[in-house]
């Protein structure tokens, strides 16, 4: 039965789960070992590190807290990327993680449950409350919005060797540039669609000489997250 209050959030959670989903439909076990946007992960160990999060979501949705948070949706954010060693150990795990599925199929499959487990959970979670998650205590809207945005930018890094296939949700990328923005402390420039703003707020693309001198020091902070 759903909440009588459902997360408005959980809709981004499906939209970003499903456009996600719509590009793996299309893949066969020859693109399954196409190179991504993360350093060193093919498409089969993206795709299980993305099942994984879907049940970092799957076991937050049901670990509630009266704690008081400590994240929200934007800093969660504040702990990833800024140590390359611990980085790079994360990488590794992901790679010897996903080779214990050697099958594509599995692969997808592991997460296509997963991410259809996790969109049901989080239509029929209230929107109240706070949950744990990776050491922090966040509020549910926050958590989703945490799930949304790593199915965004993960999908960004899918289909960078994949011509052709199908991007992210309108939905998602929007709300990937609204956490940019509040951990940015600023408006991206004008004329950056919400993918290019993803792609250089998260160190997935480099800023040219130009957007370098138009945002001065701001340039700086970037990438906000990795």
């Amino acid at each position: 039965m759903t909440s009588r209050n459902p997360s408005p959030r959980a809709d981004l959670v499906r939209d970003a789960c499903t456009a996600f989903g719509a590009v793996l439909d299309g893949l066969g076990d020859d693109d399954s070992w196409a190179a991504t946007g993360c350093t060193g992960w093919s498409v089969r160990d993206l795709v299980h590190h993305c099942a994984m999060d879907g049940l970092r979501g799957l076991v937050a949705l049901h670990t509630p807290t009266t704690a008081r948070p400590d994240r929200d949706a934007a800093t969660y954010w504040t702990d990833w990327g800024g140590d390359p060693e611990a980085a790079a150990e994360s990488r590794r795990r992901a790679r010897v993680a996903a080779s214990m599925l050697p099958d594509w199929d599995a692969v997808r499959e592991l997460y296509r449950g997963t991410a259809g487990a996790l969109v049901h959970a989080a239509e029929h979670r209230g929107s109240g409350g706070a949950v744990r998650t990776d050491g922090h205590v966040l509020r549910v809207e926050d958590l989703l919005s945490t799930l949304a945005v790593e199915a965004t930018v993960h999908h960004l890094d899918l289909i960078q060797h994949l011509d052709g296939s199908p991007g992210p949700a309108a939905d998602g990328l929007a709300e990937v540039r609204r956490v940019l923005t509040d951990l940015w402390e600023r408006e991206p420039l004008e004329h950056w669609s919400d993918e290019h703003f993803a792609r250089v707020g998260t160190g997935r693309a480099e800023l040219s000489a130009p957007e370098r001198a138009e945002l001065g020091e701001y340039a700086d902070l970037l990438p906000l997250f990795s």
